[in-house]
């Protein structure tokens, strides 16, 4: 279980999901130019070292919580885009080169959609084609709210695929974020090429639907079908994790927290679910919605207050208070200092 200055707020999941570690690996290499021993890291997150040198695949947890440690150590706020920025994109491996081979972007990205999770057991795909090209991606069995490092790494690595494959500069319409960013945002819309919303209702990119029919640089159909049939035996062996019942509703709460939205009967109607079977799903894990509201709130404040650009004023509102005093008295029931207080020390 991880740890931060007050407490748990990673919580042991009865089956967490896996991944092969890249980001990981992409992240001590970083340390490791910038002069930094990776190993108080790694042990803080759980890892080790030979765990990432031997390719043993890693929890998701663990992984979102090293690439947190090695932001603060590194004193970069950006460092999920530091990592996906100049990686070689043949290390992303099995998922690069069945989709790099195939003929069209569209293949490429349906290709993506349906082997993504053998890289990483938490990740969803999905590809909508309706008036624009929308990718969206989103996890299952890891809370969301507790990141936003690695998230930024898959979207911009996977924005580097589609441009390399293609051969084109491509630029998403508009790009969308579940968490929240402030301040200077000049270097994430110069890599995306185009604006980018924070505190929005999901991960995800637009394009114009067109590009669906991009053809590929490297399309070959003969090493397509040797890597899709690949590809369909990896996912035919990797564990399915089912997300636990308290993942899935605080990822449905994440993005409607700012909105002000978090209510059990918006949660229960996004889940497809009426308020009374929605609150009997939660008795049979013996939940209750406040208590995972509660939870949530306490680990994003905790967050939000080691960031010195966000006032307690936004802070409230990113976590859904109507008034800064009802943040202010839930800070000192979570830590029992105040939201000042905490900050100092």
């Amino acid at each position: 279980m991880v740890t931060n200055h007050d407490g748990p707020i990673i919580r042991k999941l009865a089956a967490v999901p896996t991944a092969t570690g890249l980001a990981a690996r992409l992240g001590v290499a970083h340390l490791e130019r910038s002069g930094i021993n990776p190993a108080p890291l790694l042990s803080r997150s759980g890892l080790s070292k030979a765990d990432l040198s031997n390719h043993t695949r890693i929890s998701v947890l663990s992984q979102i919580e090293l690439l947190g440690q090695i932001s603060l150590a590194t004193k970069d706020a950006w460092t999920g885009l530091t990592l996906a920025q100049d990686f070689d994109l043949r290390e992303i491996g099995m998922l690069y080169y069945v989709a790099a081979s195939s003929q069209t972007l569209g293949d490429a990205l349906r290709r993506i959609e349906r082997y993504a999770r053998v890289g990483n057991e938490a990740l969803t795909v999905q590809v909508e084609k309706t008036s624009a090209c929308r990718i969206r991606l989103s996890y299952t069995g890891v809370p969301r709210h507790l990141d936003r490092h690695q998230m930024e790494c898959f979207v911009f690595a996977l924005l580097r695929v589609c441009r390399q494959i293609t051969g084109k500069k491509l630029a998403p319409i508009k790009a969308s974020f579940v968490h929240h960013r402030s301040g200077n945002l000049d270097k994430m819309r110069r890599l995306f090429g185009c604006d980018i919303e924070f505190d929005a209702y999901a991960d995800e990119m637009h394009f114009d639907p067109t590009v669906l029919a991009l053809p590929l640089v490297n399309a070959d159909p003969f090493l397509n079908e040797i890597m899709t049939q690949m590809s369909e035996e990896a996912l035919s062996v990797r564990t399915t994790n089912t997300s636990p019942f308290r993942t899935l509703v605080e990822n449905t709460i994440a993005p409607l927290l700012p909105h002000a939205e978090a209510s059990a009967r918006v949660v229960s109607r996004r889940l497809g679910m009426s308020e009374r079977t929605f609150a009997r799903r939660l008795a049979e894990e013996d939940l209750s919605f406040g208590e995972i509201l509660n939870q949530m709130r306490r680990d994003m404040a905790i967050r939000y207050l080691e960031e010195d650009n966000l006032q307690a004023s936004q802070i409230a509102w990113l976590l859904g208070f109507h008034q800064s005093s009802s943040f202010s008295h839930a800070c000192r029931r979570w830590t029992g200092k105040s939201p000042s207080e905490f900050r100092l020390r």
